[in-house]
């Protein structure tokens, strides 16, 4: 019977014997030897990326490209205020933002031709659409080829970390398993809970491969390793590619991450001081952007989060009262931070979702008779930068007096995926193998957004 090989040329007696070195349940070890094949060649920039998904698609009106000269139906509920800019107003909604524009940029004329959640959304995540129906990607995402790409700085950390909420489509497809995303699970807010709050909100923070299996203690694990390694040895006398030596250091490296300080500290949030916690937002939102800030300072090059379901339609005021606050807070504690600590050079934060909102504040033709909101709409959106080495306080592009399509220098959602890309040292017009052996570009839209070309980072 012919050997099994995968496309990379590992056989199936390398797969087992990498699941069976995944101590704490996953197939680190083969994760590791995949990641190896990115560790040739120059060394990446010290750069990284924190990448906040507004999935649902957020308002441009009700966030950063407020009009209040428009009419009330288009304008609709919420006034606009002016920023620490002159001349840039926000929603009032994003009032702590306004006070850190100084700090931000924001592109104003994004767009991209379709309204549909999970084909835009996945468009988000890999610069490529996918079938309406797709419940997983049907490309890789942009993480999966930072991971591929790119090594964690620290070695000791995964390059590539979802933090929750998980925005969706964010897989390696084609890439393999070995460069998905490594999760975090859970409500990071649980941290400050006490036992029985946290039982009684049926949350649970973990981080996977950093505790170990349930009555394994280090010492039965650093057993169970020699075990292992005693196989292997007698392995080795049968091996003459040498197989088994590569194994061992791959296992060593998932021995590292299960037990070793790096990762265990990077993911600690009682590390930060109660002020720090507390300027953030003691929720969801505001405990995952202090996480992804902890990660990034430690060596990992891209973190992705959600916040919350952007959207909103009938129900968009009370939501966005509701919800809002928490994505303010956290947002302008994140860009303070990241400045205040010098980071804001090596990290660029990106914030976007996976279109903007239609131009009529009205209720939605399906329910007429319901509160007033907005509908889907890809001809415009907004996205927010910070950091990166981008020069603060400018608003790219613009949108029309009606908010509903580019005005002036209009650009592809797929170029800030180029930007993103372009910030970590990745060509965007580098080349990997479909599932049918095809090459296919990272992305194939990929132009420069020219007004940011002169800064540090740009381009």
């Amino acid at each position: 019977m012919p050997t099994f090989r995968h496309r990379d040329g590992t056989t199936r007696r390398q797969v087992i014997q990498a699941g069976l070195t995944g101590l704490a349940g996953l197939s680190l070890p083969d994760v590791f030897r995949l990641r190896a094949h990115a560790a040739s060649g120059d060394s990446p920039p010290d750069t990284a990326i924190i990448y906040v998904v507004q999935g649902g698609g957020a308002s441009q009106f009700e966030t950063y490209d407020p009009k209040p000269e428009a009419p009330a139906e288009i304008r609709g509920e919420f006034a606009a205020i002016s920023t620490n800019v002159p001349g840039v107003q926000f929603c009032e909604l994003m009032a702590r933002q306004a006070r850190v524009m100084d700090k931000l940029t924001i592109l104003r004329s994004i767009h991209h031709p379709s309204t549909q959640h999970s084909s835009s959304l996945h468009l988000a995540q890999t610069g490529y659409y996918c079938n309406a129906s797709a419940q997983d990607n049907e490309m890789p995402c942009i993480g999966s080829h930072v991971a591929k790409f790119r090594v964690a700085s620290n070695r000791g950390l995964p390059p590539y970390v979802a933090v929750p909420p998980n925005p969706g489509y964010g897989n390696a497809h084609a890439l393999g398993n070995g460069y998905n995303p490594f999760k975090v699970l859970g409500d990071p807010r649980t941290k400050n809970m006490s036992d029985e709050e946290r039982v009684a909100s049926n949350l649970g923070f973990r981080v996977p491969n950093l505790t170990l299996v349930e009555g394994l203690s280090t010492d039965q694990l650093d057993d169970r390793n020699a075990l292992l390694g005693r196989f292997d040895q007698a392995a080795r006398i049968h091996d003459l590619r040498r197989d088994a030596e590569a194994l061992d250091q791959f296992r060593a490296q998932a021995v590292d991450l299960v037990t070793g300080p790096a990762a265990r500290k990077a993911f600690d949030l009682d590390k930060e001081p109660v002020r720090v916690r507390d300027r953030y937002g003691r929720n969801s939102v505001g405990q995952s952007m202090l996480l992804a800030r902890r990660l990034v300072e430690h060596g990992v090059s891209f973190v992705t989060l959600g916040t919350f379901d952007w959207d909103m339609h009938g129900i968009l005021g009370k939501r966005m009262r509701d919800l809002s606050p928490a994505y303010d807070q956290a947002m302008a504690a994140l860009v303070q931070d990241l400045s205040d600590r010098g980071l804001n050079r090596r990290v660029l934060v990106v914030s976007m979702g996976d279109f903007g909102r239609s131009p009529l504040y009205a209720p939605s033709p399906a329910a007429p008779k319901a509160a007033p909101g907005r509908e889907h709409w890809g001809d415009v959106m907004s996205v927010l930068l910070a950091g990166g080495g981008f020069e603060g306080g400018r608003v790219v592009g613009s949108s029309d007096s009606k908010g509903g399509v580019p005005k002036s220098s209009p650009y592809r959602l797929e170029c800030v995926l180029a930007l993103m890309y372009r910030h970590l040292g990745i060509d965007p017009a580098t080349t990997f193998n479909d599932h049918s052996g095809r090459p296919r570009s990272l992305l194939d839209i990929r132009d420069h957004i020219k007004e940011l070309d002169t800064d540090a980072r740009g381009g």
